[in-house]
């Protein structure tokens, strides 16, 4: 995409072709504008289809071209936060909502893929949460204790049970989620177009939103070489955020997040090797993931930027990180390596937000948009509906603000994963 292979990698090397599209180039008139080409803007224009109401979808650049082309492809419920520490951070009512609601992502992401056909590489037999020596361990038992008070059919896998799954035995344990799961995001988000288009959405690309104005009742948004009236705008540009949101960018820290994909594996190693293809991560400061693709390539990722001096040292590490926990990989060869931006809110908690008069968006997902961005659209569109109103939301509404510590603490991220991995590498 735009002629880079370390934005999307893998997936847009195995993803079916993106639905055609063009730029906008008239001015058009629909109920809702929809801001941002990924799971959040494709999902609130599904559903607001659905309930007989006109979108237009505006993308800068193409469709899954953010967060939403770039992850990992895990399928995950709730977020990073434990389950009883949220009541705290959005209140009790707020609080429990949202933990089910994101406790249920997965399962509507499943719904959506089955309804609307979409051929993603869904893979729909959980993710592993794997413990790192006794405090991960203990990390795992508590949030299995916290999430299961909930109802949450979560299972605690010791040692013996963690190695059958992954094919390694470095794990203490392991949190079994069996609702979660992975696919292709890139292959999704495209799915997603094609499903909105289906249903009657006009979808454009290439066409950011330069300016937006107020004209009595509705809104004018502009672009390039056209403009949309409406009464309702979404935005759902997320960490990507350019233009007259911006700030929804500037109040996340933007933590990169890189991934290495090796070259099919030989079916006897392929059989060692998560059998059941779980999406797993680690509960190391500096986490890794991996899982498998449907060709049989193992997808190995980490935090840290492919530029300057970190792809040399990253890839050094994923390396002989992989021949630690597998050794049955023996040399590894990567067949390709890319890396977005995970933008993290400051209590890592995502944010709903009244721009103005009839213009809200979801953002904030730390690291976690697959589930949330899927269920934070359907919202979004039963929002636009009057279905729900301010108090059912799941989140209280909040105003942006900048991070002013924004560039320094990304500045620190990216060089401290260099020098976490740096010394990793020599051990």
């Amino acid at each position: 995409m735009l002629n880079d292979p370390k934005s999307h990698g893998l997936w847009e090397t195995s993803a079916p072709p993106a639905p055609i599209t063009e730029e906008l180039n008239d001015d058009a008139h629909a109920d809702v504008v929809i801001v941002g080409g990924g799971y959040t803007g494709f999902s609130a224009a599904i559903h607001l289809a659905k309930l007989g109401i006109k979108s237009v979808l505006l993308e800068a650049v193409e469709v899954g071209f953010g967060g939403s082309g770039r992850n990992v492809g895990l399928i995950n419920g709730g977020m990073w936060v434990m389950p009883d520490d949220i009541p705290g951070v959005l209140g009790p009512e707020y609080g429990e909502r949202c933990l089910k609601l994101l406790s249920d992502a997965p399962v509507l992401v499943r719904q959506v893929i089955e309804e609307h056909e979409i051929s993603c590489q869904l893979e729909k037999n959980g993710t592993l949460h794997l413990g790192v020596g006794r405090k991960g361990l203990e990390e795992l038992d508590t949030r299995h204790r916290q999430w299961t008070a909930r109802g949450a059919p979560l299972q605690l896998l010791d040692s013996d049970e963690t190695r059958r799954r992954t094919g390694s035995a470095v794990y203490s344990g392991a949190l079994f989620d069996p609702r979660a799961g992975t696919l292709q995001p890139l292959a999704y988000v495209r799915g997603l177009a094609r499903a909105a288009i289906t249903s009657g959405v006009k979808v454009y690309t290439k066409s950011p939103v330069l300016a937006v104005e107020r004209r009595a009742d509705d809104w004018r948004v502009a672009t390039r070489r056209g403009s949309v009236t409406c009464k309702w705008i979404v935005v759902a540009t997320d960490a990507y955020s350019t233009g007259p949101w911006k700030i929804v960018r500037e109040e996340q820290v933007h933590l990169p997040y890189f991934n290495f994909a090796t070259k099919p594996l030989s079916d006897n190693v392929r059989k060692t090797i998560l059998p059941n293809r779980e999406g797993c991560w680690d509960t190391k400061e500096v986490l890794s993931s991996f899982r498998m693709d449907q060709r049989g390539r193992l997808v190995f990722g980490s935090v840290g930027a492919l530029r300057n001096t970190g792809h040399a040292i990253h890839e050094s590490w994923a390396k002989r990180s992989l021949k630690r926990v597998f050794p049955q990989l023996g040399d590894v060869e990567f067949e390709s390596a890319w890396y977005g931006k995970i933008g993290m809110t400051s209590d890592a908690v995502p944010r709903f937000h009244k721009f103005e008069n009839n213009v809200v968006g979801f953002s904030g997902y730390n690291g976690r948009g697959i589930a949330p961005g899927t269920t934070f659209g359907k919202v979004l569109a039963s929002y636009i509906a009057g279905n729900i109103d301010d108090a059912g939301l799941p989140l209280p509404i909040t105003e942006p603000k900048s991070d002013p510590l924004r560039m320094a603490k990304e500045a620190y991220y990216e060089m401290g994963a260099q020098v976490a991995h740096l010394a990793g590498a020599r051990l």
